[in-house]
């Protein structure tokens, strides 16, 4: 059976509903009316083999995404395969690989990731991001302080987050650097409603590994400017 033989039970309105994070500009660029990147790309290349129109609902962190699956508000999304969604979201296959790492302010003496794991040490999260579920996993001795988003909290000891936007913004706000290390590897992968079929989701996740291994999202990454590590 080809993909567009499960078109109803994974577009069960007629059209595939696609949650895009905002929050990842790693992943996705542009604004509500207009994402861009190289999730809407993949999302375009899945909806069309399906054999639907793709709609993009977009939302500003992974938080907010999960959340949604809880509503049965998309029928596709693009998150970190973590343990602790799974019990409402299907993953496939990661394909692309993001670091997870610190921001912090010049002064600081931490030049290490280990160095940061000390107790009167707090360090800020993004609420619900898959590095804040990790480093709750692993933190032994700093305290994680949670908030909207990690850069904004730089006022504490540290800032966790996706090396690139973090970058980024210790570009924008002289003072600050990213440490060099990292805290974890953020393998991202194609998530769909656990309750779809099996067969569907098999399916599905068969299509993303045939992706994979074309050009698309090597394409996809290099028009978005950013430098990834692509998992075949």
């Amino acid at each position: 059976m080809s993909l567009a033989d499960h078109r109803h039970s994974l577009a069960p309105l007629g059209f595939l509903r696609v949650a895009i994070n905002l929050g990842n500009p790693v992943l996705a660029q542009g604004d509500a009316t207009s994402p861009r990147g190289p999730s809407v790309e993949l999302a375009t290349a899945l909806a069309q083999r399906l054999g639907v129109q793709a709609r993009f609902s977009c939302h500003d962190a992974a938080a907010s995404v999960v959340a949604a699956a809880s509503d049965d508000a998309w029928d596709l999304a693009f998150l970190a395969a973590d343990p602790a969604r799974a019990d409402r979201i299907a993953f496939s296959t990661p394909y692309v690989e993001i670091e997870g790492t610190y921001l912090v302010r010049d002064d600081s003496p931490a030049q290490r990731v280990a160095d940061l794991d000390r107790n009167g040490l707090r360090i800020a999260v993004g609420r619900g991001a898959a590095y804040d579920l990790f480093l709750g996993r692993e933190l032994r001795h700093a305290t994680i302080e949670r908030a909207g988003t990690s850069a904004a909290a730089i006022t504490l000891d540290a800032a966790a987050g996706v090396r690139q936007p973090l970058l980024a913004w210790a570009q924008a706000h002289p003072g600050h650097r990213v440490l060099a290390d990292r805290f974890t590897v953020i393998q991202q992968a194609v998530a769909a409603p656990i309750a779809r079929p099996a067969t569907a989701l098999q399916a599905l996740f068969a299509e993303v590994q045939a992706i994979k291994a074309g050009p698309l999202l090597g394409e996809a990454f290099a028009r978005a400017g950013q430098a990834v590590t692509l998992l075949r």
